[in-house]
Order: structure tokens, then C-alpha cells, then sequence
């Protein structure tokens, strides 16, 4: 989360009721006086208890620290922390939708007790062991009988607008949460989704009708949203059962979009000894190394990361198949897989430093370094499909992670045959020599083990001190 000394958490600004704030490497939560009310009767109402129990909101405890702003403060918090802070446009379809089915569990709860969600904004989810977790405890308040659900438009653009065009149009259309993200504006994702959702009643009305009515009132001076209407507890009720069945029905069947049936289609390259010997390998530099943490740059349907998750090392599969994402997502949630968060990243076009002042979500590398960065079959597509020289690989690595564990796949291998089938070789300097001599300046080779029955090698390194 970045190493600060004192000071306000760059992505938590807008709300009034509080901030994060980190205090030497701690994060706290300030609650202001703004914000008594709701506070303890989040308390009071036993919602906070319901949902910690139910693991769906991050757990706080009330601490006796020095508030970050005096005299607003009313409370510090110490929430627990999420491992690894992930984004909606980093997340396979299912995630997406686990997620926005979530805020809708967790809206009907509030309402039971008295509240409602003031916010419905997927930035407020995380995930741990493939379970979505609200993370912003000020994201409630006091449900006043007839007001409507504030959170509506945010809800159906930031879920509702997403999932429907990944669902009806392409599933890569997530990546429009890069660059709107507050939501994807409804106007556009009307404009975008196919003409036959208009009769689908709950896109109709939750996208279509509704973007319809923003439109209608844009100019008036309203909020340009149906949530400006009165609704009684019962519609309101309702309208989230509407969201939550429109939502339930959303599918989309994971098919081999690039890597997502890797394994299956290149299962010739490997023979069984091979595959076993190459878990063997990266099982045995896990445990000489021990590591805290652990990424999977090209993880497919993370196989290897498993190697990593299985020995309670919090791990991060990444991958640019959406496909291969989503396979690994189901996966985790069908066998209950523990410390593994399956993402999408592009390694060419990875996460950017977005919002405010370019602080409010994070890069990739901001969210660096982990213990072990995992680079298995990847840098000949990176260095001869995307010609990304051997060095830059070598300097992204170094700042990924301490621990680097990569493999080699020489120019025979049929891997890369194909790759070069269709361009010219202007590749002089990709030889196994080439490679070592380019990464030895950032680092240490402690190993390096040759797979049997193949061509390739898989190394363990060690970033030198600078």
C-alpha cells in the first residue's frame, strides 16, 4: 500500500464521513463527527456483526490513535487488511458479477436493519479466497422510509452496464471501467448493446429506460437518474430483486479467446515427466525461498500458481486471456481455493495509475514488490511477439519482485517456432547466453535446471541491491 510515513490514503477524498490514512505503514480509518450516527447504528442494528460474520465486510477494531484531522474525528478505525488491491477492470466476468451480486446482498441487509448503501461503487469490493468483501465501512446510512436508493445509477453503471455488454456484445468490453471510472455512462452502453436486449425487460429498464430518463432530464437540473423519484421500502425491495434476477441471468461461457485452452492444445510440448519435473522444479525454489507473497505474470488457468497458493503464500494469477481468467476464477471458487486471486492484465498495456491526479487507483508496479514474481513460458512472447528487448524485461522484473522465478524457452522450441513462423527473425541476441548476459546486471542467478524431455530452463534469481 506504499510506505508513508502520515498521510491521507490518495484514493479516499471524496467521502465526507471519513478517510483512510496511513500512520508508519499502518492504514487506519478516520470516521468524522459527520458521521456518528450511521456509525453506531451500524453498531447498534447488528449489521456490522451480520456482515463480518457472513465474511461479507472487512472486520475494524476501534483503536486509541492519534486522528489523522482532530477536529473532525469522532472514531479511528484499524480495518483488516485485504491482501492485494485489485480493480474491476482487472476482474474475469464472473468476478465482476460475484461482486455486484454481493453489493445487492449486502443493500438487502442493510434495509432489514435500518440502513441503506449510500454507495454502490465496485472500487468498494475486494476479494479474498474468491469472495467478494465490502471494504468501506462508511458506505452506509440511515434508510429513511419513501427515499429512494441513492446508489442506483452508480450500481447499474459500474455492474449492471458492464456485465450486460460483456455478456451480450464482448467480454473485453470491461476495460471501459479504465476509462470511465465512475461507470460506464448508460447512455453509451444503450448505444452499445445489441437491439435485442430492449426485450430483455429488467436491460430495458435498468439501462435502456433509464439512460432515457437521464437524457430526458439532463437539462432540467436534475440528477438525470430514476432514483430522484419517492419509493416505498417495498419497491425499493423490489427494485433490488429486479437488479439481482436481471443480473443472476447475465452469462457468458468462457471459450479460447488466445491462451485460455493453452494446456489442452499445447499438451504435446510437454510430456507428463516434463510437466511433472517443471512443478518439481518451481515446488522446490518455493520452498527454499519461503516467500510472503508471489505473482503470476501468464499464469493461464493458474496450475502453477498453485504450487504457491497450496504452501498459504497469498498469490496473484495474471493473464491476458480473459478466458483463461475466468476458467481459473470458477476453479477457485469449485474447490474453495485459498490466497489465490485470479486476474486479467495485459504485461504490454498493464494497469495504469488512473483518477485524480493519477493517484486514485493504482499501477501495477505501485501494488510492487512481492516476494516472488513467477515468469513461466512468457518472455518469448513478450520479447519475440511484442519486442520488448531482454534487458527491459529483465528491469520490469526487477521492480515486480525480490525473488524471480523464470523460464527460458530457446528459439527450437516449437513455442517459439511459431511464433517467428510469420515474421522475420530479428531476434540476434535471444539465446540463452543473451538472456543470462541481460539480466545479470539486476540479477543473481542462484539456480538454473533444465527441464527434462524439453529445450527449456527454468531459473531462480535474486534482484541485486542497487
Amino acid at each position: 500500500m506504499g510506505k508513508m510515513n502520515s498521510q491521507v490514503h490518495p484514493a479516499s477524498f471524496r467521502d465526507p464521513s471519513g478517510f483512510l490514512f496511513h500512520r508508519k505503514e499502518v492504514l487506519y480509518r478516520q470516521v468524522n463527527h459527520s458521521y456518528q450516527k450511521e456509525y453506531e447504528l451500524l453498531n447498534s442494528s447488528g449489521l456490522y456483526v451480520e456482515l463480518v460474520d457472513k465474511g461479507w465486510l472487512v472486520r475494524h477494531s476501534e483503536v486509541d490513535v492519534e486522528p489523522e484531522l482532530p477536529a473532525l474525528a469522532y472514531k479511528v478505525l484499524r480495518p483488516e487488511l485485504v491482501e492485494f488491491i485489485s480493480y474491476p477492470y482487472e476482474w474475469s466476468f464472473s468476478q465482476l458479477k460475484d461482486a455486484a451480486l454481493r453489493t445487492l446482498a449486502i443493500q438487502k441487509r442493510a434495509l432489514k436493519n435500518g440502513m441503506s448503501l449510500k454507495d454502490a461503487s465496485a472500487y468498494n469490493i475486494q476479494f479474498r479466497d474468491a469472495r467478494p468483501v465490502l471494504i468501506d465501512t462508511l458506505s452506509f446510512e440511515v434508510y429513511h422510509p419513501g427515499k429512494p436508493w441513492v446508489a442506483y445509477r452508480q450500481f447499474c453503471q459500474h455492474f449492471l452496464a458492464p456485465l450486460a455488454l460483456m455478456a451480450s456484445r464482448d467480454v473485453r468490453l470491461n476495460q471501459l471501467l479504465r476509462v470511465y471510472m465512475d461507470g460506464i455512462p448508460l447512455d453509451l452502453a444503450s448505444r452499445l448493446l445489441p437491439g435485442r436486449t430492449r426485450l430483455n425487460f429488467g436491460l430495458s429498464t435498468h439501462i435502456h429506460l433509464h439512460a432515457s430518463f437521464q437524457s430526458k432530464h439532463a437539462s432540467s437540473g436534475a440528477n438525470g437518474s430514476r432514483e430522484s423519484a419517492g419509493m416505498s421500502q417495498p419497491a425499493l425491495e423490489g427494485l433490488i430483486e429486479s437488479l439481482r434476477s436481471v443480473i443472476h441471468g447475465l452469462r457468458w461461457k468462457p471459450k479460447g479467446t488466445e491462451w485460455g485452452d493453452y494446456y489442452a492444445e499445447t499438451s504435446g510440448h510437454y510430456s507428463d515427466a516434463a510437466s511433472r519435473h517443471k512443478m518439481e522444479i518451481i515446488e522446490a525454489f518455493l520452498d527454499q525461498i519461503a516467500p510472503h507473497s508471489a505473482w503470476d505474470l501468464g499464469a493461464n488457468t493458474g496450475l502453477f500458481s498453485r504450487a504457491a497458493s497450496r504452501r498459504g503464500i497469498p498469490t496473484v494469477a495474471f493473464d491476458i486471456d480473459p478466458a483463461a481468467v475466468e476458467q481459473d476464477y470458477l476453479a477457485c471458487k469449485a474447490n474453495k481455493d485459498t490466497n489465490l486471486l485470479p486476474l486479467v492484465l495485459d504485461l504490454t498495456n498493464p494497469s495504469p495509475a488512473i483518477g485524480w491526479n493519477n493517484h486514485e487507483r493504482m499501477s501495477l508496479l505501485e501494488r510492487a514488490p512481492v516476494d516472488v514474481v513467477l515468469a513461466l513460458a512468457l518472455i518469448h512472447h513478450l520479447a519475440i511477439a511484442n519486442n520488448v528487448p531482454l534487458s527491459r524485461l529483465a528491469d520490469f522484473f526487477r521492480q515486480a519482485g525480490r525473488w524471480l522465478v523464470i523460464e527460458f524457452v530457446p528459439k527450437e522450441d516449437s513455442q517459439v517456432q511459431v511464433l517467428l513462423a510469420s515474421r522475420e527473425d530479428i531476434f540476434p541476441d535471444y539465446t540463452q547466453q543473451g538472456f543470462e548476459d541481460a539480466f545479470k546486471p539486476y540479477f543473481d542467478v542462484h539456480s538454473s535446471v533444465p527441464i527434462i524431455d524439453t529445450a527449456r530452463t527454468l531459473y531462480l534469481m535474486e534482484r541485486r541491491n542497487f
